[in-house]
């Protein structure tokens, strides 16, 4: 069977460039490994699950609900991975009906099977109908990754397991190791942490979060410890060995010994590439398994595309998503706008979001700039919703006030970054939060106290300085009271 294109993975990037391509009018083929695990990593043991899980616990703890009722409010006594278990199959089993019902309308044929390249344009699959072959003019790639598992660690899927398995844990431990800090590990930790969970989080680097602002991650080290979450930077894992009680010890190089009940590894993730036999295609293999390609998706091969997680950074589901529209474009010299501006967010509690450029990046490439930062404990909605940590911060050129980055920690936090993210796209300034309007009361409304806050330290040294109003006046406000100031300065000048 020949077809237009052959998409090897039904995660977000082979989802939305097989889709793509039908709408194009194209024969399309997608070969997911298993038929009842369409939408691959991210719906079944990724993004979906991880976030249903975040937000099962705050509402079956109560979490936000106890700074606004205090004892009033008692949230569920004991929580057991069933409770989890069962909003999780929820989701999933609804999510995986949106998008097979969205393959079959758009006459895509859907193949189960382990792929195998035979060779640049035959893909071999071997499923429960047996071995079957097809060839694809073009060919995109989006097998995804998974997780990272060292030899030396002796994973039993109960005690001491991967963010694969953390999902069929039996019932929730008294106490966990976390062995890696990245985004899933410190994830993960808060979330077992506000269900009372013991928790210990071991990472080699010295700062966790390297790529997100820096105020924002300390921010988020201060709650986590406030919820009682041990940190143990600068340390390696030597081993791992059985200790009384069905319990674990995790060994450091400093030979420090941690003993929890259960270790949860989360050490980076590789690319599921290896059954695929890409040397057979021609395809150039990176480090961690991961797909070499260019800024246009083209591989060594001039008809394979590779998008999504298998080719590394920034590793997202939005951006797998459109890494796989973009392809399509490519393959068929459609034009297209790329966006440099793409929006990270963080989904521990409390949400952590960025888009743009930190304050470090700033600073090494000596571009002039200031911050105007609003704090949630100041909202009228964060006092309402018992969220009261937060913050925005908004990067800005100092002279032409360009938004430069927008970072933020809290409530809402993955939300509100969007609203930034456009006007950064657009080549707006921070005046045009000063200028518009927000529902009151909103966490969105931060972003004008942030920006009367940025403009406000642009004018105090103007003011005492000169007795002739800059351009940037002073009647923009204080951060506090958003309203206008007698500006005496210009009274006296008249």
């Amino acid at each position: 069977m020949h077809y237009d294109l052959v998409v090897i993975g039904s995660g977000p990037a082979g989802q939305k460039g097989a889709i793509a391509a039908a709408k194009l009018k194209k024969r399309v083929a997608l070969i997911e490994r298993k038929g009842q695990q369409v939408g691959g990593v991210c719906l079944h043991t990724g993004t979906v699950p991880s976030k249903t899980m975040r937000e099962a616990i705050l509402f079956l703890t109560g979490y936000q609900q106890r700074n606004v009722f205090a004892d009033r409010y008692t949230g569920k006594r004991r929580i057991t991975m069933q409770d989890l278990q069962h909003k999780l199959q929820q989701v999933i089993s609804q999510e995986r009906f949106v998008i097979r019902d969205q393959l079959e309308r758009n006459g895509i044929d859907v193949y189960e099977g382990e792929a195998r390249f035979v060779d640049p344009r035959c893909v071999e699959i071997h499923g429960p109908k047996g071995t079957e072959a097809i060839s694809g003019e073009h060919i995109l790639i989006a097998s995804g990754t998974r997780p990272s598992r060292p030899a030396h660690i002796p994973f039993d899927g109960q005690r001491i397991f991967d963010s694969d398995e953390i999902l069929n844990l039996k019932e929730i431990p008294r106490s966990m190791i976390v062995v890696g800090g990245g985004v899933i590990g410190i994830e993960y930790a808060i979330m077992f942490a506000a269900l009372g969970v013991k928790v210990t989080v071991v990472d080699g680097r010295p700062r966790l979060l390297e790529f997100c602002d820096q105020e924002v991650v300390d921010t988020l080290m201060y709650t986590s410890r406030s919820m009682g979450i041990t940190f143990r930077l600068g340390e390696n894992v030597e081993s791992i060995q059985d200790a009384a009680d069905q319990q674990v010890v995790v060994i450091l190089e400093s030979q420090k010994r941690i003993i929890a009940d259960a270790a949860f590894f989360s050490v980076g993730r590789v690319g599921d590439t290896d059954a695929l036999q890409p040397t057979n295609a021609g395809l150039d293999v990176g480090p961690r398994g991961k797909l070499e390609c260019d800024e246009r998706f083209r591989t060594t091969a001039p008809h394979i595309f590779a998008v999504g997680d298998v080719i590394g950074f920034p590793s997202l589901a939005s951006t797998s998503m459109e890494q796989g529209r973009r392809a399509i474009h490519e393959i068929y010299q459609l034009e297209y706008q790329p966006t440099e501006y793409i929006p990270y967010g963080l989904f521990t509690i409390p949400e952590i979001a960025m888009v743009g450029k930190t304050e470090q990046q700033l600073t090494q490439s000596r571009e002039p700039y200031e911050i105007g930062v609003a704090r949630f404990c100041e909202l009228a909605k964060s006092q309402i919703s018992g969220c009261h940590d937060g913050m925005l911060k908004l990067l800005f050129h100092r002279e032409t006030l360009k938004l430069l980055g927008v970072h933020s920690i809290g409530e809402a936090a993955t939300e509100i970054v969007h609203i930034g993210q456009a006007v950064m796209a657009l080549g707006g300034t921070i005046e045009y939060f000063c200028n518009q309007v927000f529902n009151h009361p909103t966490i969105a409304e931060s972003y004008k106290v942030a920006a009367f806050d940025g403009l406000n330290r642009l004018c105090r040294p103007t003011c005492h300085q000169s007795a002739t109003p800059s351009s940037h006046s002073c009647a923009h406000g204080t951060a506090a009271d958003q309203g206008p100031v007698i500006d005496s300065l210009s009274s006296s000048a008249n």
